[in-house]
């Protein structure tokens, strides 16, 4: 896992920085690989594309979670960006969990409709140093993760397509022996994601470990 943190904070150096510091170095105990950088509404970030997991959190001020990670989300590139990307989401607040589950971590999920959340966390002031805390949140991150880089089960073998050309080279086959293969490329398209079987992914199929 890749996993970038971005946050922010009205202060540098104190409870919000502990507390990322923490995360970050609980994440990379797992093995991942870790970055932080704190939001500026209207940076560039096209970084974030090198990232699997991107963690985005902030305190609340005044019943808004911080402005500069809000503004990003809408003034800059960062939601363009986050297509398609693993989200993991924490508040600090003095507020009682129910209220941040109902008014603080909306105004951030309401951006990221389109993304898969993996965990989400109200970590409240005296919790911010409590290990035990950030590692419920750090592994509810790294099984999420673990979850969505599995390979699909269930994959329905009739969502599979054939262009013309395949199915031209598979019809010169005996049908036992097509039967065969077809049955090898399934299973062969579901573990590289493949939606499509074309006379090049015969070829690639052939000098793989399926041995056509």
């Amino acid at each position: 896992m890749r996993a970038i943190i971005l946050y922010d904070s009205r202060s540098t150096g104190g409870s919000t920085d502990r507390l990322i510091d923490s995360i970050g170095q609980q994440l990379a105990e797992t093995g991942a690989y870790v970055e932080k950088a704190r939001c500026k509404a209207t940076a560039d970030y096209s970084f974030v594309s090198e990232f699997d997991v991107v963690i985005l959190g902030a305190p609340v001020y005044y019943l808004v979670v911080s402005s500069q990670l809000l503004g990003a989300l809408v003034q800059s590139n960062l939601k363009r960006y986050l297509r398609n990307k693993n989200i993991a989401l924490f508040v600090t607040c003095g507020s009682p969990e129910p209220m941040a589950q109902t008014l603080y971590l909306p105004q951030l999920k309401i951006h990221l409709i389109r993304n898969r959340i993996l965990a989400e966390k109200v970590i409240a002031p005296h919790q911010i140093d409590d290990e035990e805390i950030i590692a419920d949140f750090v592994d509810e991150i790294d099984e999420g993760f673990r979850r969505s880089s599995r390979p699909r089960t269930g994959f329905r073998t009739e969502k599979l397509q054939w262009s013309s050309e395949a199915l031209e080279i598979i019809g010169q086959m005996p049908p036992f022996f097509a039967d065969k293969i077809k049955a090898a490329l399934s299973v062969y398209a579901e573990k590289n994601g493949i939606t499509c079987i074309t006379p090049e992914v015969l070829d690639v199929a052939r000098s793989s470990s399926m041995g056509m």
